[in-house]
C-alpha cells in the first residue's frame, strides 16, 4: 500500500516533469512480459525519454497540475503508463508503434503532442509525422531554395555574358 506521503511524491514528480513535456502518451502496459517491459524501458530511455507506471488517480491528478492538460475519463481504465519526451514529440510514437506491431502491447490510450490530443486510434498517424528535425531541415530548404535558384540565373547571366563579349572580341580580331 502506497502511503500519502509517496502519492504527493509521484504526484509532485509528474507534474514537474510534464511541465517541459512535448509529448504526453499514456499506454496500457498490460500483459507485457518483464522482459518487455525493461526492453520498452531501455529503448525509451536510450531516446531520453521519460516512463513512469503509476495509479490511474495519479497519473490523472498530475495532468491536473500541470497547466490542466486534460485527456478524457475513458483513457483511464486498466493499468497506465505515461510516457513523456521533451524534445522531439514524435519519438515516443515510433517506439511503441514498433512495440505494437510485434506483440500489440503497449497500446496506446491517447496522446497529447504540443497541445494536440489524438485518441488510442491514431498511433499510426502520430508515428507517421516527421520528425522535428525533418521538418526543420525541409524547411530550410525550401528558404535556401530561392537563394540558390537566384545564384544560378547570375552565374548562368554571366556566363553568358562573358561568351557575348568573348564572340564579339573573336569577330573584332576577323575583321
Amino acid at each position: 500500500m502506497i502511503t500519502r506521503i509517496k502519492k504527493r511524491e509521484i504526484v509532485a514528480e509528474l507534474t514537474e516533469k510534464l511541465k517541459d513535456a512535448t509529448g504526453i502518451y499514456l499506454i496500457n502496459y498490460e500483459s507485457m512480459s518483464v522482459e518487455e517491459t525493461n526492453k520498452f524501458r531501455n529503448e525509451l530511455r536510450e531516446k531520453d525519454v521519460y516512463y513512469k507506471v503509476a495509479k490511474n488517480t495519479l497519473l490523472k491528478k498530475a495532468l491536473e497540475n500541470a497547466e490542466g492538460i486534460k485527456f478524457p475519463d475513458e483513457t483511464f481504465k486498466g493499468a497506465s503508463g505515461m510516457v513523456l519526451c521533451y524534445e522531439d514529440p514524435t519519438v515516443p510514437s515510433k517506439i511503441i508503434e514498433k512495440y505494437f506491431k510485434d506483440n500489440a502491447r503497449p497500446e496506446l490510450k491517447g496522446a497529447s503532442l504540443d497541445g494536440q490530443m489524438f485518441d488510442g486510434t491514431q498511433l499510426k498517424t502520430i508515428a507517421s509525422l516527421p520528425s522535428k528535425e525533418d521538418m526543420m531541415s525541409s524547411i530550410v530548404g525550401s528558404l535556401s531554395a530561392p537563394a540558390s535558384g537566384i545564384a544560378g540565373s547570375m552565374g548562368a547571366l554571366i556566363r553568358d555574358i562573358a561568351s557575348m563579349v568573348e564572340e564579339v572580341a573573336k569577330k573584332q580580331n576577323a575583321a
